[in-house]
């Protein structure tokens, strides 16, 4: 059986939580595989709203497990949490959740070399959210990580504590005042590593093989978006893994000629959260319009979104990188009441007009060239079938699915569950 693939395909947020949601009784297993806490998969229903860090977003269904790939690293503490706010729920998380040997653990010390870092570059800063990501990424490939495995062995605490004085020694060389008292991050770390360890530890690599061989259905879950991708994002600006279909082979051991669909998830219109460029945001009352009504704010930060019309050159972009097969809008209710609507189709980029996203889109070398589009007044958050939908909703799908020449499958007309409508 092949894996299949689920990725958002601009800077994160657009919507991948419910999509895995409503998907999962399709599949036997949902497989994280690659980031950390700092995303939030939000997921609504039964009139509870439900905040995903780290869990897959398929532990709701009983009859899912859900796999923690090596890809994935994992801050105990956070982790902990979100499992104590599943107990309210009676999910049998021992039996439905493991975590992959393979996978870095993000220490107390991370998150603070994070915070140092990110002191230290003042105005120049990429807009961290201080959860340890980085530093704990740059260990793994520095070959000095402390990964789940690791908690099996008898000595694992004398490798922490190596880890954790080299990452002090760092802090002081950055210069710059943090608060923190480490002896109390580090209790409360080692209390939750403890209930950690009650979880199943897998070596993820064949615990999938087998249960493709099996016959065993997978759908493999991506955090952050294709924009923020280490290597095919608007780097600096980017997270620290591989969030495009490549990171799902790497951050779980599956074989590149195992990918069955990939399944493309993006917003009507486009967000980005921190800092980096951004071509086509909007700093006028149809953005901040954009804002309100989407409810454009960070599950896990908090942050406020910056937002702007969706940008069909990046969108190609992300569509090519990643290869996908099946389009998912989010989000088409937001825009509607808008008397306009635009799509950004090309730039305008040191004098030439151009459609693929070149190496530097920073705002003095880009300027985004729209097409525009009737907007549609009709609520769509209570249709039920795309036969429902306005002439010019549908004009504006049929547009996307001929420039990407992609079929868009689901269109997401609300945040709960039942708010989805296939095509």
């Amino acid at each position: 059986m092949a894996v299949d693939l689920l990725l958002g395909l601009q800077w994160g947020d657009e919507g991948k939580g419910k999509i895995v949601d409503v998907l999962t009784s399709n599949y036997n297993i949902i497989a994280r595989f690659q980031g950390g806490p700092n995303a939030g998969h939000t997921l609504e229903f039964d009139g509870i709203k439900h905040v995903l860090r780290t869990i897959p977003s398929g532990i709701f269904h009983a009859n899912s497990v859900n796999v923690i790939g090596n890809g994935v690293v994992i801050d105990p503490v956070v982790f902990v949490k979100e499992l104590e706010g599943l107990d309210q729920f009676n999910i049998d998380y021992k039996k439905k959740l493991i975590i992959s040997r393979k996978a870095h653990i993000i220490l107390p010390t991370h998150r603070m070399l994070d915070a140092a870092s990110e002191t230290a570059k003042g105005k120049a800063k990429i807009g961290s959210t201080l959860k340890g990501i980085g530093p704990t990424y740059m260990d793994k490939t520095g070959r000095n990580g402390i990964r789940v495995g690791d908690l099996e062995l008898a000595d694992w605490k004398e490798k922490y504590r190596t880890l954790a004085n080299k990452h002090e020694a760092m802090i002081s060389f950055y210069n710059v005042q943090i608060q923190y008292d480490l002896e109390e991050l580090e209790t409360e770390f080692f209390e939750a590593v403890e209930r950690l360890k009650e979880l199943t530890f897998i070596d993820s690599e064949e615990y999938l093989y087998q249960a493709q061989k099996s016959g065993k259905t997978i759908l493999a879950e991506g955090a952050q978006g294709s924009l923020l991708d280490i290597d095919f994002g608007t780097y600096p600006f980017v997270t620290s893994s591989n969030t495009t279909a490549a990171g799902a082979c790497t951050g779980l051991g599956v074989a590149p000629n195992q990918i069955g669909d990939v399944y493309g998830i993006f917003k009507a219109y486009t967000t980005r959260v921190g800092s980096g460029p951004f071509p086509t945001e909007l700093f006028d009352d149809v953005g901040a319009a954009m804002a309100k009504i989407g409810r454009e704010f960070g599950a896990v930060t908090g942050r406020a979104r910056r937002c702007g019309w969706l940008d069909l050159v990046a969108l190609k972009y992300a569509c090519q990188v990643n290869g996908v097969t099946k389009l998912m809008m989010m989000k088409g209710d937001v825009l509607s009441g808008f008397k306009t609507l635009k799509i950004c189709t090309a730039y305008e980029y040191k004098g030439e007009t151009i459609t693929h996203l070149p190496y530097n889109i920073e705002p003095e070398n880009i300027k985004p060239i729209y097409t525009n589009f009737e907007g549609w007044q009709e609520d769509l958050t209570k249709m039920t079938n795309a036969s429902q939908f306005p002439k010019a909703l549908e004009n504006y799908i049929s547009f996307l699915e001929k420039e990407l020449e992609i079929p868009i499958t689901v269109v997401s007309v609300g945040p709960d569950r039942k708010q989805t409508i296939f095509r």
